[in-house]
């Protein structure tokens, strides 16, 4: 068996390889206990010092501006017999010995442990001035805007007589985050406004409004047939409408144009986005594979890749909670916006506007709901400035009984969708009367 001293002799050389690889002076364990010099810390409240993570206002202030902390310091230059003198990187010069006390409950110091430049323990004129700074910001904090024409999106207004929190119940879901959903609407309502369609976009180049509809609803039978997101084909269609609007195309590339936009908003939208080879098949090869790598990379650039603007099944969406519509309202209000989509004469109109407008119309002819003060607020459109649009609608869904291009009223008349496309309903002098209404102002 190895003596002691075969064991001492090991350690040392092990120390001075370790010295010699990395070019500093490594030190054990016990050498490091050599150069702590001990702190007193009042054990009265429980001994180590805590900073509390969640607490009120009113304690921290209170702490803040009655912790008078006596502390007294004095330094030894003692050092133990086998402590090693540390070299000027270790501290940035001479280790000296300090020591701190505070009154301990039985008279006697509690030693911590504590090198200079490396204390662990945060100090109480440190915890003092945190909470100081802490009730600085907080009693500084700016108040939420809660005026009636100011920016916040939950103004006043939300407080007034007839107006519902819609989203009082929803605290403990973080899925809805109810604390911004309205911000995040007001944003969404910036966005349509920046990333906006002119009016008649397709004037001066080949392309017509009759080709974009036959487009649509090509690419409403394909979407189904790929069994994609309602969201996808909404963004499918700005992504031609925004794309078309600054770099108009040939009519031979139409359809490329169409089946790139899909493949882009699949993979924004889609847990698991078609392929290219798909959507070559699906155009009977008319392109290849390199064609549409070439026009993803082409509607890419043009669009700067931005695809943050809103559609109109989020707007729906939140309009059918403000009024707490059934799932037949909603699906109507889905099929109207549907319909909309495929019309050139209404590719410029805002998202919300269309979904504020679809909703009202299904709500008037499914029994007759009024435009309450809670879904215009919400929606941001009074029912004067929704009854127009919800003319033009009805006469859309009039026309479709008729029209060439069946893909909507097809998909909305499978049990999938309620067969809300065929309900009598849509035959009613209700929505007869807003069609011809419409007729009258146009």
């Amino acid at each position: 068996m190895p003596s002691e001293m075969d064991y001492n002799q090991e350690l040392n050389f092990r120390k001075a390889k370790m010295t010699t690889e990395q070019g500093l002076s490594r030190l054990t364990l016990g050498e490091i206990g050599n150069r702590v010099s001990a702190i007193t810390i009042d054990t009265s409240k429980g001994g180590a010092i805590k900073k509390e993570i969640l607490q009120p206002t009113d304690s921290i202030l209170t702490r803040a501006r009655s912790a008078k902390l006596r502390v007294s310091s004095s330094v030894s230059s003692t050092a133990s017999s086998k402590e090693v003198p540390p070299s000027k990187h270790e501290f940035g010069g001479p280790a000296f010995m300090k020591q701190k006390t505070f009154a301990g409950d039985e008279g006697g110091p509690v030693k911590v442990e504590w090198m200079p430049g490396h204390n662990l323990l945060p100090s109480a004129s440190r915890i003092a001035e945190g909470d100081v700074a802490l009730f600085d910001a907080m009693s500084q904090a700016a108040p939420m805007d809660v005026s009636d024409d100011g920016s916040d999106a939950f103004s006043k207004a939300i407080f007034k007589e007839h107006i519902e929190d819609i989203d009082a119940e929803d605290a403990g879901n973080p899925q809805l985050v109810s604390l911004y959903v309205n911000p995040i609407y007001s944003y969404m309502r910036q966005l349509e406004r920046k990333y906006c369609i002119r009016v008649k976009f397709l004037e001066g180049s080949e392309l017509t409004g009759k080709m974009r509809a036959i487009l649509i609803d090509w690419l409403c039978q394909v979407h189904n047939r790929f069994h994609l997101l309602q969201e996808t084909l909404y963004l499918t269609v700005a992504i031609i409408d925004r794309y078309l609007q600054v770099k108009p195309c040939s009519k031979n590339r139409l359809q490329l144009v169409g089946v790139t936009a899909m493949l882009i908003a699949s993979k924004y939208e889609e847990m698991y986005a078609p392929e290219v080879a798909d959507f070559v098949y699906i155009t009977d090869n008319a392109y290849t594979k390199h064609d549409v790598r070439d026009m993803e990379q082409d509607i890419l650039r043009t669009l700067d890749f931005s695809f943050g603007r809103p559609l109109c099944l989020h707007f729906l969406r939140r309009n059918s909670k403000a009024g707490q519509v059934d799932a037949t309202k909603h699906t109507l209000a889905k099929y109207l916006m549907e319909l909309s989509m495929i019309e050139y004469d209404m590719a410029h109109l805002k998202p919300s506007h269309i979904a504020g407008a679809s909703l009202y119309l299904a709500m008037a002819v499914l029994d007759g709901s009024r435009w309450t003060e809670t879904l215009r607020y919400y929606s941001a459109y009074s029912e004067e400035e929704l009854v127009p649009l919800a003319r033009k609608l009805a006469q859309l869904v009039v026309k479709a009984e008729s029209h060439k291009l069946v893909a909507v009223r097809t998909k909305y008349s499978s049990s999938k969708f309620m067969k809300i496309a065929v309900i009598p309903q849509l035959k009613s002098k209700t929505l007869l009367e807003f069609a011809n209404s419409g007729d009258r102002d146009s």
